[in-house]
């Protein structure tokens, strides 16, 4: 059976009331009855019912973090720097994985709201915020990550994605490469509409360059190589110079493809660039160049400025954190 508070305040000689104190505010308690309490709790092996405790309380001890692809390096990375800032105020994150859709991000907004989370981080499958918004009037904080949007009113924490898209075709234009291709995953996704405007705004720079859009069913590395595939398809003459690929995992895939066969060289038939730096994207069998975003700062600074929004609403601090992105050179760019 179970050991209850009421064992505990036995065993101690004191009451219940006292024990409560003991494990909430012990500066309220004197110091032997304080030690008298923690004895029994150590021999009796007593485990406090955060659960039950909690509920009184009204909130859980938990963040919610919903992110498009738990698979993804970057939102691993993202999750660990929530992860690192939340447990500075022994927070715990519960991680939902949306996969790019948003009913099933509806069903993880409406588990957290049961289990009553101090607030929710996510970045949204779409800029349709409507459910965010029933949330947010219910009385749950949300933060968006790697994500904003303009008149929301929601607290963002995000990267300059249009910058990010200018600094890698420009990149590319800056090598000599004039048929660029990008590589793109579904147009909802506001991060790959941003970074596609970016390229765009590069190549009108540019006389005589060009920019074809390859479009993606998903980020992934399969949708990648099958992209690789279909470039592979096509004659030479046709085939561009370079490509610019909306992720790193999309890069990844494209590579492969690319290399698998030895028929087309990287960098020097096609120059490749990705997005997001993940950890891996140094190590692939032509080191990837990459657009960088500071993922774990993200996710460490997506917690602060929930616990911010909660402690002190009508505070005055950036509610809307952008961080620039930066180019890393390797050789599938001639780096």
């Amino acid at each position: 059976m179970a050991v209850s508070v009421r064992d505990v305040a036995a065993a101690a000689g004191v009451s219940v009331g006292t024990v409560s104190n003991v494990l909430n505010r012990p500066d309220k308690v004197a110091g032997d009855t304080v030690d008298r309490v923690r004895d029994a709790i150590e021999r009796l092996g007593f485990v406090r019912n955060d659960a039950a405790r909690q509920l009184r309380a009204g909130r859980s001890r938990s963040i919610g973090l919903i992110v498009l692809d738990a698979g993804n390096p970057f939102f691993a990375d993202v999750a660990r720097g929530a992860e690192a800032r939340a447990d500075e105020d022994r927070l715990s994150v519960l991680l939902g994985n949306s996969d790019e859709d948003a009913a099933r991000e509806s069903s993880y907004l409406d588990l957290f709201r049961e289990q009553r989370v101090n607030g929710v981080l996510i970045t949204p499958a779409s800029d349709d915020v409507t459910g965010l918004q029933r949330l947010a009037d219910a009385g749950t904080p949300v933060v968006l990550v790697d994500h904003e949007v303009p008149g929301s009113g929601f607290c963002s924490v995000s990267v300059d994605d249009v910058e990010g898209g200018y600094l890698a075709t420009k990149h590319l234009l800056d090598i000599g490469r004039r048929r660029i291709a990008f590589l793109a995953g579904p147009s909802s996704i506001a991060q790959v509409a941003n970074r596609l405007e970016g390229a765009r705004r590069a190549v009108d720079e540019v006389p005589g360059s060009g920019l074809e859009v390859i479009e993606a069913d998903a980020l992934s590395v399969l949708n990648g190589r099958e992209a690789g595939d279909a470039i592979l398809g096509r004659a030479a003459a046709d085939r561009p110079d370079a490509v610019f690929a909306a992720n790193d995992l999309l890069a990844v895939g494209l590579l492969q493809a690319l290399t698998m066969l030895g028929s087309v060289r990287v960098p020097e038939d096609i120059a490749l660039i990705g997005y997001d730096d993940i950890d891996f994207a140094s190590a692939t069998v032509v080191p990837l160049t990459s657009i960088r975003q500071p993922a774990r700062l993200i996710g460490h600074t997506a917690v602060d400025l929930l616990l911010r929004s909660i402690d002190d609403p009508d505070g005055d601090y950036e509610r809307n954190v952008r961080f620039r992105p930066e180019l890393v050179v390797r050789a599938s760019t001639g780096g």
